[in-house]
């Protein structure tokens, strides 16, 4: 497995693209292996939902089933995004916002489904004000 590049700093270009092609695209959930923020070296295959592109990567921002904020709603470190086919015992799930990560294609371990836009809108207006993106 290629060395993990860092988490993405930068201002990203946000947008909704799923298309059924079988490849990993913007707009789709997807698991992939995610690193620890403390240890680069070390991490999980977790649901991550992709929201654009950088360069060869792609961006992606991971989801947890940790009921962090009400259901519907947004914080500034989280979104609620309910349940989805990404997740098989059909828990409810957040996007965290304010760890945007760099994925491979070739690091996408399967598609779990495509992340309807009203849900992704609600994702990218939280991402946009977290990170001060207009």
């Amino acid at each position: 497995m290629a060395a993990y590049p860092g988490d993405f700093r930068d201002r990203a270009d946000i947008r909704y693209a799923p298309q059924p092609d079988g490849d990993p695209d913007p707009g789709e959930v997807v698991w992939a292996w995610v690193p620890y923020e403390e240890d680069h070296g070390k991490g999980k295959d977790r649901p991550v939902l992709l929201v654009g592109h950088h360069g060869p990567y792609l961006l992606g921002l991971m989801l947890t089933s940790r009921d962090r904020v009400p259901a519907g709603s947004t914080s500034a470190e989280y979104v609620d995004l309910g349940a989805g086919g990404w997740d098989r015992q059909g828990r409810a799930s957040e996007v965290r916002l304010d760890r945007i990560l760099q994925i491979r294609p070739d690091g996408i371990r399967r598609e779990g489904a495509v992340l309807d836009k009203a849900r992704f809108d609600q994702v990218a207006a939280g991402l946009r004000r977290r990170h001060g993106w207009s």
